[in-house]
């Protein structure tokens, strides 16, 4: 046999090798096919090919296999148990940047399933080795080493702070720094993740100088990367009031208040989120908000969306009228009543509807003057109607009429009592067997006091009477 058809036998193999890996890739990507994959013992196959001698069948096995761990646990516990975690660590300081990708998108895709396949990661040493790809010159490789840390750091506090103490966070610093948007995007992300576990995590990234770098980015055309930079500037400000500050001072007003028109509805939520954790620690940071048009800007994003997009809005009209009567008379006079009663009516989420109840409530609470401003708004016939509904949640009903003596107390003194009992209604209707319910939680003498026409009547009772000497 001559040397040409020694050699032609190996380069069979190869082929074979790189045709096999290359398919299985090609079949993992369509969900349909994982099982059969799977059941044909595929993981044993593509180990020894992440050893191969030929870097292009390393690199598509890497990837093949995180197509497989991508689409479940069973199979990213399956990278786990064969042992193949660690010849991807040890690769991924040796191999080019191709190689570099794949494998971070291995330990990603295990990862993300649960925070024990993720401490499985960090066991077997891949933090550090994820941190050098960071400094890598490949911003492909970067953003797939953010990506993975971020997965990581992502499941709870123990794991973000793994990831801290690896030394990332600086280096994420510097990749929202780079030109590539999709690296800021993911450097964002991972951040974000970071930080919103804790005050301490949160202010590992604040020391970092991460706040300057991610206000800068609030007005980058770019809608996806500034959902992440809105993202992670609120996961720092709602743990404290002294990060809250952090943020507000590097000038984030007014600017942020145009991603609430923004056309992207994640943009509008993220945004209005951010606002609300600020809002919500102390009346000087609502105050702040109040004098930037902040309450203006978010009652006016309320009433332009729909859905979960309106919750953060309206959660933070509730935070900032439940500081003081004057905020309370800012979202009045802002006009902020009718969209709150819209989301009443329009939402059909019970979660929805139980944040615009509440925060009703606090903008009602404070005296009569408050309160009557919410009842002339012609909202209580649509709550009595969601406290009567049976298909409503009972936190929807709690948030309506609350049952302890305390709440139907303040519902008296605000003028609630008295506006119900003004509610003309047809005798046997609907709405009758509503203020039925509502007069049953109060003593009879209570509620003809507060009925139409009662001083009238007493008044009457006092002309016609006639001492008896």
């Amino acid at each position: 046999m001559s040397q040409r058809q020694v050699l032609q036998v190996f380069e069979q193999y190869q082929r074979a090798r790189t045709q096999f890996v290359q398919a299985v890739a090609e079949l993992a990507s369509r969900p349909q096919n994982v099982p059969t994959l799977q059941s044909a013992g595929v993981m044993a196959l593509l180990r020894p090919l992440l050893l191969d001698v030929v870097p292009t069948i390393q690199q598509t096995a890497a990837l093949a296999l995180g197509r497989l761990a991508n689409y479940n646990d069973d199979l990213a516990e399956a990278v786990v148990k064969g042992d193949i975690l660690p010849q991807l660590v040890c690769s991924l300081s040796e191999q080019n940047r191709f190689y570099k990708k794949a494998a971070a998108f291995v330990l990603r895709a295990v990862g993300k399933h649960s925070p024990q396949l993720a401490q499985a990661i960090v066991h077997c040493g891949a933090l550090e080795m994820l941190v050098i790809c960071l400094e890598d010159f490949d911003p492909g490789v970067k953003e797939a080493a953010s990506w993975a840390l971020g997965y990581i750091a992502r499941h709870n506090s123990e794991l973000s702070q793994a990831v801290v103490d690896a030394g990332a966070v600086p280096l994420l610093v510097l990749c929202i720094q780079e030109p590539e948007i999709a690296l800021k995007r993911i450097a964002a992300s991972t951040l974000s993740d970071i930080s919103k576990h804790s005050p301490e995590l949160a202010q590992t990234v604040v020391d970092a100088g991460a706040i300057a770098h991610l206000a800068q980015m609030i007005l980058n055309p770019d809608a996806k990367l500034k959902r992440q930079v809105l993202s992670a500037l609120s996961q720092i400000a709602k743990h404290s009031v002294d990060l809250a500050e952090l943020v507000v001072e590097a000038e984030i007003f007014p600017v942020v208040l145009t991603c609430l028109k923004d056309s992207d509805e994640y943009v509008k939520k993220n945004g209005a989120t951010l606002i609300r954790e600020i809002a919500k620690h102390t009346p000087e940071l609502s105050q702040l908000i109040v004098n930037a048009g902040g309450v203006a800007a978010v009652i006016d994003c309320i009433g332009s969306c729909r859905g979960t997009v309106r919750l953060p809005g309206i959660m933070m009209l509730g935070y900032v009228a439940a500081h003081s009567e004057n905020l309370s008379m800012a979202v009045i006079v802002s006009k902020g009543i009718p969209p709150l009663c819209a989301c009443l009516i329009e939402e059909p989420e019970d979660h929805i509807k139980a944040a615009a109840a509440w925060a009703l409530g606090q903008v009602g609470r404070h005296t009569p003057e408050h309160a009557r401003a919410v009842a002339v708004a012609n909202v209580l016939p649509t709550l009595l109607a969601m406290y009567m509904d049976t298909r409503s949640s009972e936190d929807l009903q709690m948030k309506v009429l609350p049952h302890d003596s305390k709440a139907r107390r303040l519902f008296v003194t605000t003028g609630g009592l008295k506006k119900v009992q003004e509610i003309k209604a047809e005798p046997g209707s609907l709405l009758q067997e509503y203020i039925n319910t509502i007069n049953n939680c109060y003593p009879e003498e209570i509620v003809r006091y507060y009925s139409p026409g009662y001083s009238e009547m007493l008044l009457e009772r006092v002309e016609n009477y006639h001492p008896v000497l």
